[in-house]
C-alpha cells in the first residue's frame, strides 16, 4: 500500500489535481490498484453540476491514468519525470460519479516499451463500472 505522501513523492500532480488517495495493491511490472474518494467539496463540482453534482468524465479518465503513472514510474524507477497523457481508446462510461463515491482505480499493463505505453484501466464504485478505456502515455523528462 502507499499513502499519499508516498504518492506524490511519485507523482507531481498537487491539489486540485491530484486525483489518486491510496494505493491497495501493486503488483510491479503488472497491475495496481488505487482509489480516489469523491468529496463534495471537489473543486469542479461548482460548475459541474452545482443542482445534480457528476464527477466529470475527463477526469475519471485522469485519475486512472495516474494510477498508471504510479505503476509505471515506480518500476522503471525514473525520479523526477512525468508521465503524459498521449490517448484514450475504447473509451466507455457506464455510471455517473457523484459525491461520497469511493472510486477504485484499477490498471493494468497491456504494453511498455519506455518511453511508450499502453494500460488497460477500468474505475468502479462499489463494484459497476463507471469507467473503461486503454490510456497511451509518454515518459519524459521535464524541461
Amino acid at each position: 500500500m502507499l499513502d499519499i505522501n508516498e504518492i506524490k513523492a511519485i507523482l507531481p500532480h498537487r491539489f486540485p489535481f491530484l486525483l489518486v488517495d491510496r494505493i491497495l495493491e501493486i503488483e510491479p511490472g503488472k497491475r495496481i490498484v488505487g482509489l480516489k474518494n469523491v468529496s463534495a467539496n471537489e473543486p469542479f463540482f461548482c460548475g459541474h453540476f452545482p443542482v445534480e453534482p457528476v464527477m466529470p468524465g475527463v477526469l475519471i479518465l485522469e485519475a486512472l491514468a495516474q494510477v498508471s503513472c504510479v505503476l509505471v514510474l515506480r518500476d522503471l524507477n525514473l525520479p523526477g519525470c512525468v508521465s503524459l497523457f498521449t490517448g484514450a481508446d475504447e473509451v466507455v462510461f457506464r455510471r455517473k460519479v457523484v459525491p461520497g463515491d469511493q472510486l477504485r482505480l484499477e490498471a493494468e499493463i497491456e504494453k511498455l516499451r519506455a518511453p511508450h505505453g499502453r494500460m488497460k484501466v477500468k474505475a468502479t464504485v462499489e463494484g459497476d463500472v463507471a469507467c473503461e478505456a486503454i490510456v497511451k502515455f509518454m515518459i519524459q523528462k521535464p524541461k
